[in-house]
């Protein structure tokens, strides 16, 4: 991991070097387009070729039915049933909370308007497969559309060799109450879910991280259907800010739980401390060796650096420029610098938390915005899964109070058919 000094970084400097995840030469662009177009032309015929060109296995049908997933699920132990049941538990009570009645407001005598939520009726769940399989983020996507009250959830995840899924997906399912998993993964999972297939229903909203070419495919899909997605949420990262408190073994041992996600990860540290810099790197070399995904974490380390500041306050004007997907305050004086938090999709306080934490079974969702997206979107949550439908209603007093103020701006606009659907109730 390379060492800057903040001190000696402009503004374009800083600006390069918190861009991530760019396709300069429309490389994955051209590859994704390709993917899209085949699979809204050939529907399945494309998805059993890609299978085997990517996922290289032969597939004889899309989907792993109720009965195949009970069988799949069998196969987990009674401690891990109970991990996940756990995980389960704290994530629903966590997302439960977020259901919330707005109360009504009158505007003015007569006039009341109010919102009421209604659960987006279609939506898809990509679980990602790759080096990692993640049931942990099924619990995520499918514990915020079940408590929305979605009417169809779709769920779409890569086959391993065997053709099937991963028994703690498959246990995941059943907990969640959903009878069937299309083993269909990348960019084409995106595609299926969002053109339609013969086998695979069109759906409205499309949720779930995955690689550069799903993030290249999902945002492709909201520009060019009537297919909406949550976020661009692509290669994950993390950065964490240190000072003088920070335990160094406790700063490797999150960046090292990031960086193991994939060859793509990004790990960050930002240190008021070069002492302390140099002791965490140590640690990370001496962490690293003794990881079974030793080689894909030290790609990804390559990808990944170090800033020293000279205050705490630089670091989180870094962090903010950064706008990190994760963001973890390991210092003892949390409380003072977290308000200066503008740009950040979850943030970890304190030394004893870890982000493995939000990542499993505190309860907080861990599909969130990357490549600097926090800037703009917040992370998933039971509010990525509804709409919010306005209401409104006047009664014979309202339209009196109102109505003459709405006919002089409809006739200031020039909107005169406006201001008529006014004067015909106040004459009646």
């Amino acid at each position: 991991m390379k060492v800057y000094n903040y001190s000696d970084l402009d503004k374009d400097s800083i600006a390069k070097l918190v861009q991530r995840n760019v396709d300069p030469a429309n490389e994955i662009r051209t590859i994704v387009e390709e993917v899209l177009g085949n699979v809204q032309q050939h529907g399945d015929r494309a998805l059993y070729d890609y299978a085997g060109k990517f996922d290289k296995v032969a597939l004889d049908k899309l989907f792993l039915d109720k009965t195949e997933l009970e069988e799949i699920a069998s196969a987990i132990t009674a401690d891990q049933k109970i991990a996940l049941d756990i995980a389960y538990a704290n994530i629903y009570k966590f997302h439960q909370s977020q259901i919330k009645a707005e109360d009504k407001v009158h505007t003015m005598p007569g006039v009341t308007c109010w919102r009421e939520l209604r659960p987006i009726e279609k939506v898809g769940l990509y679980i990602p497969g790759g080096t990692a399989v993640l049931p942990s983020t099924f619990l995520m996507l499918g514990i915020p559309a079940r408590i929305a009250g979605c009417h169809e959830i779709v769920v779409c995840s890569p086959p391993q060799k065997n053709g099937k899924v991963n028994a703690f997906i498959a246990y995941v399912a059943l907990v969640l109450g959903i009878d069937k998993i299309y083993t269909v993964g990348g960019a084409q999972a995106i595609a299926a879910m969002a053109y339609g297939t013969q086998t695979i229903s069109k759906v409205d909203k499309i949720f779930g991280p995955g690689n550069q070419f799903v993030t290249k495919a999902k945002t492709i899909i909201q520009s060019t259907t009537t297919t909406a997605i949550d976020m661009p949420a692509g290669p994950s990262e993390v950065l964490v800010i240190a000072d003088e408190t920070s335990r160094p073994e406790f700063i490797a041992a999150d960046l090292l739980a990031q960086a193991e996600h994939g060859i793509d990860s990004q790990s960050i540290l930002v240190t008021t401390s070069a002492r302390i810099a140099e002791k965490a790197l140590v640690e990370v070399e001496k962490q690293t060796e003794v990881l079974p995904r030793a080689e894909i974490v030290r790609q990804a380390l390559d990808n990944s650096y170090v800033v020293v500041t000279k205050s705490i306050y630089e670091a989180m004007e870094f962090s903010n420029a950064y706008a990190p997907e994760h963001l973890i305050l390991a210092v003892k004086d949390w409380e003072h610098i977290a308000p200066e938090i503008i740009n950040a999709g979850s943030v970890f306080l304190g030394n004893l938390t870890p982000e493995s934490a939000g990542d499993y079974a505190s309860g907080t969702n861990h599909t969130l915005p990357t490549s600097s997206y926090s800037r703009a979107y917040s992370g998933v949550s039971v509010d990525s899964f509804v709409k919010k439908v306005t209401f409104q209603f006047i009664t014979p007093e309202g339209i009196k109070n109102i109505g003459p103020h709405v006919e002089i701006l409809a006739e200031l606009e020039g909107l005169h058919a406006h201001k008529n659907a006014v004067s015909v109730r106040l004459k009646g």
